[in-house]
């Protein structure tokens, strides 16, 4: 993380380098709008804007990354009852083991892609038995299938 930091802060340090060269060489072009010293500024202010674009969307990523990595840990503590002994569990909710956890993850997930590729196919072939959302649900969960 501090990597991405540094590297990001190196990326605006530059960008804003880019930005005061292009000031200083329309100020030194003596009220020219265009000339070879501007062009090279502005060239370098754009790759040093577009640096700073990856480096932005980089540490981005990372925040995402880590933000459902912390969310993740904290619902499976959550379900397994390990989360910090000071929380309380709701009364009534036991907790659940995270193998279950994920099987139930699993099962949400493969029901949510047969409804969409219900629905796409009843769009598309206007014919209301096309395909049908609990095809293959004859008390199997699909993750107990052929994975």
């Amino acid at each position: 993380m501090e990597a991405t930091v540094d590297h990001l802060s190196a990326a605006y340090d530059d960008f804003m380098a880019a930005a005061a060269a292009v000031v200083e060489a329309r100020a030194q072009s003596g009220g020219e709008k265009k000339t070879a010293a501007t062009d090279a500024a502005l060239e370098a202010f754009k790759q040093r804007w577009e640096l700073f674009r990856v480096a932005c969307d980089h540490a981005e990523e990372l925040v995402e990354s880590i933000r459902q990595r912390i969310g993740s840990e904290c619902l499976v503590d959550e379900a397994t009852g390990s989360a910090s002994a000071g929380s309380v569990a709701a009364p009534g909710i036991k907790p659940i083991s995270a193998v279950r956890l994920e099987q139930m993850s699993k099962a949400v997930r493969w029901l949510v892609i047969e409804l969409q590729h219900g629905a796409s196919a009843q769009g598309a072939g206007g014919s209301g038995g096309a395909a049908t959302p609990n095809a293959g649900a004859g008390g199997q969960h699909p993750e107990e299938g052929g994975q």
